[in-house]
């Protein structure tokens, strides 16, 4: 009986081989979640002390925007050079430059009352060391773990991600109690140098061939035109860009806790909480998927599954119910971005896969931003709760369209050269 219970749950829990079998993959992952962790402190640091100096709410949410201009400047020049020069090296370079802007908030944490201008700008430097940090990363996955391996890689990867997610902002709320925000950014720098260390440990991957006498901006193009032939990425990219901007409303937790759930702010956490809750339980729980094939499908029912949970979230009073509904959409989130994270390492040659895991990360990072405005305006003319509803209810018919305009994209896996 036991022995089949230990069958059963080694087929659902993640397979953790490559970990073992791959020393730099065992390296890279550990580093990244140390730092992951100090970054997420950092997260709640950063608009922590712009509120405590301002008491503007605006100048919070402005921070959003400033990081994201960077990012999506960034991005793609990032994606280009970790397909054109030696990735490990560029890793240590991003992981360095995101070093010393953190070093830059401790001094300033320190002398007492930076001006904001400052802080923007050392946020914006920030975002845009980490449009080429993960990229850079992503790209190093495959030549690390091997073909077989990579489904398995990278949902160990999200999971952890998701972990840190978790911890990360529980972290930063007892450092800056109990220490202040000097130590929270100190977290954060000594952090970063277990990253950066684990950039220096492990063997340069190899290089990404480079056409002879291809200029900078013609592999910029080459990336933008690989991407617009590829029904299978466009429909991926797609399919989360409408998830995400219209079923994500995470602007909307404060006013859920406060206003519809009467939780007060431990209400807000729980609901930010639940989300990551579900999808580190999701990521370590997908050994399933190592045979799957039809990963678009399951993309398709894990966005259904997102917005059908974020609906049931505005349609109900009782915090517990939403932490619930927030839970199984977190799961389902978690499944999907596996699954396109999956498809897009897939059907990317290695030369391609900086440019391509560039325009991954202006999707997954742009998505939600794009959703703060979204929810927060609905909100402001129709209520809270009828911003989540409809938002869940347009990601649910937007599938339809995607569908329509990718056909590709609901068709992966039936091609023998999908298959790992």
């Amino acid at each position: 009986m036991q022995s089949r219970a230990v069958r059963r749950l080694r087929g659902v829990a993640v397979d953790t081989t490559a970990l073992r079998e791959s020393r730099d993959y065992r390296v890279l992952v550990i580093g990244g979640l140390i730092s992951g962790i100090g970054t997420q402190v950092t997260l709640v640091a950063l608009p922590f002390q712009i509120y405590v100096l301002t008491s503007s709410s605006f100048l919070v949410g402005l921070l959003g925007l400033v990081e994201l201009v960077p990012l999506v400047v960034v991005a793609l020049l990032g994606g280009t050079l970790a397909d054109r020069m030696d990735r490990r090296r560029l890793l240590l370079v991003s992981q360095v430059v995101q070093a010393g802007t953190s070093l830059c908030l401790v001094i300033g944490a320190a002398a007492g009352s930076p001006p904001i201008g400052v802080l923007y700008l050392i946020a914006a430097v920030a975002s845009g060391a980490s449009a080429v940090d993960r990229p850079t990363r992503a790209a190093m996955v495959p030549a690390l773990v091997g073909p077989e391996r990579l489904r398995s890689a990278i949902s160990f990867n999200y999971g952890l991600v998701q972990v840190a997610m978790v911890v990360g902002p529980a972290m930063g709320g007892i450092i800056i109690a109990a220490g202040g925000l000097t130590w929270a950014y100190a977290v954060d720098v000594a952090t970063f140098l277990a990253m950066i260390a684990a950039a220096w440990a492990i063997a340069s991957p190899p290089r990404p061939a480079v056409e002879p006498g291809a200029s900078f901006l013609s592999a910029v193009r080459d990336g933008i035109r690989f991407a617009g032939r590829s029904g299978e990425l466009m429909g991926s990219f797609a399919i989360d860009i409408l998830a995400m901007t219209f079923g994500m409303p995470r602007a909307l937790f404060p006013a859920l806790a406060l206003t519809v759930y009467d939780a007060g702010p431990e209400g807000v956490g729980i609901l930010y909480a639940a989300v990551s809750a579900g999808a580190v339980v999701a990521a370590f729980s997908t050994g399933w998927m190592i045979h799957a094939r039809r990963l678009g499908r399951i993309v398709v029912f894990a966005v259904l599954v997102w917005g059908v949970g974020i609906a049931c979230l505005g349609l109900t009073s009782e915090l517990w119910v939403g932490a619930l509904c927030l839970l199984v959409a977190g799961a389902a989130d978690s499944v999907s971005a596996v699954c396109r994270s999956t498809i897009l390492q897939t059907v990317t040659p290695d030369e391609m896969r900086g440019r391509m895991s560039a325009i991954f990360t202006l999707v997954v990072a742009g998505g939600p931003r794009l959703g703060d405005v979204e929810s927060g305006t609905v909100a402001a003319v129709g209520g809270t709760q009828l911003s989540v509803v409809s938002g869940g209810v347009i990601c649910v018919l937007g599938i339809v369209p995607v569908l329509a305009a990718f056909p590709e994209f609901w068709r992966y896996g039936e091609k023998p050269e999908h298959h790992l």
